[in-house]
């Protein structure tokens, strides 16, 4: 059953993510209960091993529980057929993963672009516009026609983050978003993607192993032994 994500809280309901590797079971999430307010910051952290990539998979209806709910308003992602469930994603989710995942034949402004191009918009604008915004507000906008090669990879990462953005997704993830960063780098990211979080009002929710990052987040939660806890 779907419905508009957009202003409705993300809430996990009882999931538990098990899987088999080689016959035996491995249990990585055990019952994690988790409700994230429409426009709140959360930043989750444990040690590694402890499923924080799962869960975000989780939520960002890259993958499913083995039991228990995933609810982004109305929406549970499981339910939605695949064709459904690519333009949900499309719509609604953005991503920002530790490897920026450019593709290195376009340039930066095509690479922004790109989203736009899964699931075209009725009588929408031409989107160039605003992928050309999006490059200026992350920094970028002298950079529209360079290739993934010859950036930094702090550049490559903001290029990512403007891709997340083109469809003005209510929710926004990040996995280690600044895990392959130098420090000053990482700095800048984590900062640019809070400060958006703040600009747009949008859903964040990060996971990370920084603790320069984490502690900038008003809320956190950590997961401990497939567990998830309130810091």
């Amino acid at each position: 059953m779907t419905g508009d994500p957009d202003a409705l809280a993300l809430e996990l309901i009882d999931v538990h993510r098990h899987f088999d590797l080689h016959g035996r079971e491995v249990r990585v999430l055990e019952g994690v209960s988790l409700k994230v307010d429409a426009g709140e910051a959360l930043v989750v952290t444990g040690p590694s091993g402890s499923g924080k990539s799962t869960l975000l998979h989780l939520i960002g209806a890259l993958d499913f529980p083995t039991s228990g709910t995933v609810r982004i308003g109305a929406t549970d992602p499981s339910q939605l057929s695949e064709p459904e469930l690519a333009r949900f994603r499309n719509r609604h989710i953005g991503f920002v993963f530790q490897a920026a995942h450019l593709l290195p034949q376009y340039s930066v402004l095509e690479n922004v672009l790109l989203p736009t191009l899964a699931f075209p918009r009725d009588g929408a604008e031409d989107p160039a516009p605003a992928a050309r915004d999006l490059l200026e507000r992350v920094g970028l906008g002298h950079r529209l026609e360079h290739r993934p090669a010859e950036l930094s990879g702090g550049e490559r990462q903001r290029v990512a983050v403007a891709r997340a953005l083109i469809n003005r997704p209510p929710l926004l993830l990040g996995d280690e978003p600044t895990g392959s960063l130098d420090a000053e780098s990482a700095r800048e990211v984590g900062e640019l993607l809070l400060e958006i979080h703040r600009e747009r009002g949008l859903q964040l929710i990060v996971v990370t192993h920084s603790e320069r990052l984490a502690e900038r987040f008003e809320r956190r939660v950590e997961l401990r032994q497939g567990r998830c806890f309130e810091v």
